[in-house]
């Protein structure tokens, strides 16, 4: 099933971590939720765990260019979290496609984030996120992020490098 739906989790959700071990569509939004908990919460711990955790799970993004493991993605978030970006995100506007065991969440992520000389300063990432159900849980195996206005990617990817 294919479907468009304005989730809008944002910095107000919650930590569903243990509810992404219920199988089906609820589960898995109960892991999406979570991601978007622990990235704006800054929570590493609940973050890594949302990840399965495989040597080939994979991130693409703006500021870490690809990385595959989950320790390598926990590793950029800690630095992220530790660098003082702040970053503030709400995702929504999403193409939602569902399968028995995985489901592709493809929407945006709009929001803010903290630079050093300009402050806060606004964010837009076309984002895709990937999970699947695996030993008793959903699991992230797959983001993809880009910033599509070369001068909004540069001035982010400064800001992440100090």
């Amino acid at each position: 099933m294919i479907e468009l739906v304005d989730y809008q989790f944002g910095p107000e959700v919650r930590n569903r971590l243990a509810e992404a071990e219920q199988a089906g569509r609820e589960g898995a939004l109960a892991a999406l939720e979570t991601f978007y908990y622990a990235l704006n919460q800054q929570d590493l711990d609940v973050l890594t765990a949302v990840w399965a955790d495989h040597e080939l799970v994979q991130l693409n993004n703006p500021i870490g260019g690809i990385l595959r493991s989950r320790s390598a993605v926990e590793n950029l978030y800690r630095k992220v979290f530790t660098g003082g970006l702040n970053v503030q995100v709400t995702f929504g506007d999403a193409v939602t496609y569902w399968r028995a065991d995985s489901v592709v969440f493809a929407g945006r992520e709009r929001g803010t984030y903290q630079h050093p000389q300009r402050g806060e300063v606004p964010l837009e990432i076309r984002t895709t996120r990937i999970f699947g159900y695996d030993d008793g849980r959903w699991a992230q195996l797959h983001h993809h992020g880009s910033i599509d206005n070369a001068e909004a990617l540069g001035a982010y990817q400064q800001a992440a490098r100090g």
